[in-house]
């Protein structure tokens, strides 16, 4: 089967293949269940069974609509759920309660920026129904000091000062015969080396130096180095942080066995995490909400996933530095969905831009 282009076949489609196609997608996306003719044909559309069964194979040899089984219904494709987001879905409004709460959820008094991400992917599971996943923003202010405490023979505290006021820390294990001294050693390392910087213009060039120094240095200390670059956030995809809240609402539709595999495949999804953090990274070079769907992305090829996912900026200066959304079956409430991820990403922008 040939699939056209989503242009193509939006605008290909008469009043009556729009009006068809429109029923059976809003229907399929309430109940996740095959839409039949002598259905539609009940519902209000006025055509004779077999005059719609022909409309709807149309639409199945356009690639817009499929069949489970060959005496089912229809459902719609991935492809056929992108051309009715982005060309026939009526977009809801976020309600005055759901605004009030994720704005007194995420704005406690005394709550850090980065406990406000936390509780703004624990915020969207709850009220989008899947799972809310966040990824923290870019570190790029300059470090004003680095040092390593240790906790015991085999754990260190890493505490990273920034130039904006912010601290981070990380508990790391240490490699083991580490010395005090070449903790020491790590330490006056880092300090000499970012201080004044940001964690993105001093990463590779630390990296070059390591490779060139490591005669000179303890091979531990160059090892725990190393480990404590990975052990903070900010910089790239790889070693930031990935927030997920609400795996457990992605098993409420998991009624038959298909359902399960389908979940435990999303579940493996959301564990990789760098493939996830790259994708929602070209969300923050986007304007607004984007969408991707099932086989869109190599991501969800498998398990026929959908992420809707905003960037959000910081107020004072208008710059992208993270994104939020909700993962979920491909048959996400997009109308409830996307105007939420929408609003939590404008409070959480309000709140980065109020960050001392």
């Amino acid at each position: 089967m040939s699939l056209i282009s989503p242009e193509a076949s939006l605008t290909s489609l008469d009043e009556r293949a729009r009006d068809i196609f429109r029923r059976i997608v809003e229907s399929y996306l309430e109940t996740g269940e095959p839409v039949g003719s002598r259905t539609l044909s009940r519902g209000g559309v006025q055509l004779s069974p077999a005059s719609i069964r022909n409309t709807m194979q149309d639409l199945t040899a356009a690639g817009l609509l499929g069949a489970p089984h060959a005496s089912a219904g229809r459902l719609p494709t991935h492809a056929g759920l992108r051309i009715f987001v982005d060309g026939l879905l009526e977009l809801g409004d976020v309600g005055e309660d759901e605004k009030r709460e994720i704005e007194a959820r995420l704005a406690v008094k005394g709550r850090s920026f980065g406990e406000a991400l936390d509780e703004a992917s624990s915020v969207l599971s709850g009220l989008a129904g899947g799972a809310g996943i966040v990824v923290t923003p870019v570190r790029d202010a300059g470090v004003k000091h680095v040092e390593f405490v240790s906790l015991g023979p085999d754990q260190a505290l890493a505490v990273m000062v920034f130039e904006d006021g912010t601290v981070e820390n990380r508990l790391m294990p240490l490699p083991s015969g580490l010395t005090p001294s070449a903790l020491q050693e790590a330490t006056n390392f880092l300090n000499a080396r970012l201080r004044g910087r940001t964690l993105g213009e001093a990463k590779s060039e630390i990296r070059t130096e390591l490779d060139q120094a490591r005669s000179a240095l303890n091979a531990t200390a160059a090892g725990l180095v190393e480990d404590g670059l990975a052990a903070w956030s900010g910089g790239d995809g790889d070693d930031r942080s990935l927030l997920v809240r609400g795996r457990a609402n992605l098993l409420q539709d998991a009624a038959a066995l298909a359902d399960i595999e389908r979940v435990r495949s999303l579940f493996d999804d959301l564990e990789q995490k760098q493939q996830l953090i790259g994708l929602l990274d070209n969300v923050r070079e986007a304007q607004g909400v984007r969408i991707f769907i099932g086989a869109e992305t190599r991501l969800f090829s498998l398990s026929g996933s959908a992420l809707i996912a905003a960037p959000y900026m910081t107020g004072r200066q208008s710059r992208v530095v993270g994104a939020i959304g909700v993962i979920g079956p491909a048959r996400l409430n997009y109308a409830r969905v996307i105007p939420l991820v929408d609003y939590t990403a404008r409070v959480l922008g309000r709140l980065a831009g109020a960050e001392p």
